[in-house]
């Protein structure tokens, strides 16, 4: 009876040690060829020295024999095991051809920046270059945005870029460059590409973040700056977090994010991310991962609108899962920028949502900090404050960039707008 729980506790202790021996020489080395197959041989090594103790125990005369049989055994379990499960490739997502009108930028820092560009039609252009900057990190749109024909109109070259490790710009072999640094100096370098003195930077949610970013970094860079829904200007100010549209999904969305987060092969991904991330991208490379964050974004997307209706189709301009985690974790960890942001004198439009999943003091903060900052409230939208009011948005654009009195008042309140969800 021993020598039987001895066998059965020794293949539970040989798994065990298989997958700690998998995450330290996954925390060593990047090769999942390496890491996976140091855990196999750790796991079926260990198998086999505790189960011929447990025959041994049990008076099996061929002990050896029965315990490589019995480690074979096992050992073809955990490679079948592995193969349906953490082996099994996510769907990557068809490759779609770039729309013709994308162009890009070869900058500097060593990234290839893809961008699109509506280039003022009202005579010669007068003013400095407005640069939409997209959210995520990693969540890029497709073609000019709302707004962006409008203000072409008016004397303004417009452009909208990928961001490094989204969409259809440059993928970095290593993840541990994605930083908040890089993508303020991406920004900076597309400056001095565009020849101009300043940039006028439209943010939209973590756009909103990096273009404070790059305001507190570069102050005279920056002749006006709209925030849309913006994310936080320093997250460690929001220990409590500073909301997510997860929190508003239908059972069938639910039920698919559920599928989608419980996928083993993302869990392992996930568990790679925390040991070495350079060996979770090894593992599974960009545009399986990509895929997945692609799948997961619509499962959120109702969550951006008022109505919890998706008012614009998806787009193939795909998300950055690994600029996504590795941005979002080194924002985490950057000092506080507002000390420099509240001694710039950038003028700044804030557009405050009235359904935004974002709480209402992430919005209310860019008034607080920006000296110069006018905050509106815009009622009937959600996060995506284009896509819900785009002539309401066009107007405020428009307005505030051209210095005329803007269509809605602005807001002075420290409480929330009235209507406003209190998430």
């Amino acid at each position: 009876m021993l020598g039987v729980a001895v066998i059965v506790v020794g293949i539970v202790v040989a798994i065990v040690l298989g997958v700690l021996a998998t995450g330290v020489v996954a925390y060593l080395v990047a090769g999942p060829a390496l890491f996976l197959g140091a855990g196999l041989v750790v796991a079926v090594g260990v198998c086999f020295l505790l189960s011929r103790w447990g025959f041994r125990l049990s008076g099996v005369r061929r002990a050896t024999s029965c315990a490589a049989g019995l480690t074979a055994a096992v050992g073809v379990a955990i490679v079948a095991l592995a193969a349906m499960t953490i082996l099994d490739p996510f769907p990557v997502q068809p490759k779609a051809d770039a729309p013709k009108d994308v162009q890009y930028w070869e900058l500097p820092t060593g990234s290839r920046i893809a961008y699109v560009h509506a280039a003022a039609t009202a005579g010669p252009v007068r003013k400095p270059p407005v640069i939409f900057v997209h959210g995520g990190p990693g969540t890029p749109g497709e073609g000019i945005p709302t707004g962006g024909a409008e203000l072409a109109a008016r004397g303004f070259d417009v452009y909208a870029y990928d961001q490094v490790g989204a969409g259809r710009s440059t993928r970095l072999g290593d993840v541990t460059e994605y930083t908040v640094q890089r993508q303020v100096d991406d920004l900076e370098a597309i400056r001095n590409q565009l020849g101009a003195e300043q940039l006028i930077l439209v943010g939209r949610s973590w756009g909103g973040s990096l273009t404070a970013q790059y305001i507190a970094a570069h102050p005279d860079n920056v002749a006006k700056a709209v925030f849309v829904a913006p994310g936080a200007i320093w997250p460690s100010a929001f220990p409590d977090g500073v909301g997510e549209p997860w929190n508003a999904m239908n059972p069938a969305q639910q039920a698919r994010y559920d599928e989608l987060m419980d996928n083993s092969r993302i869990l392992a991904l996930s568990l790679l991310m925390g040991v070495n991330p350079e060996a979770a991208h090894a593992f599974v490379p960009d545009a399986e991962a990509d895929s997945w964050m692609h799948e997961v974004a619509l499962t959120g997307r109702d969550g951006a609108s008022c109505s919890h209706d998706i008012t614009a189709p998806p787009h193939d301009n795909l998300q950055g899962f690994y600029v996504n985690q590795m941005t979002t974790k080194d924002f985490a960890s950057i000092t506080d920028p507002r000390p420099a942001l509240r001694n710039a004198r950038v003028p700044a439009l804030v557009m405050a949502a009235q359904c935004d999943f974002l709480h209402w003091p992430v919005s209310r903060e860019y008034r607080d900090t920006l000296p110069n900052a006018t905050l509106v409230d815009i009622q009937g939208a959600g996060h995506a404050v284009s896509t819900d009011q785009p002539q309401l948005f066009a107007q405020l654009l428009e307005t505030f960039l051209d210095d005329q009195p803007l269509p809605v008042p602005a807001y002075t309140s420290m409480d929330p707008p009235p209507g406003r969800w209190t998430n």
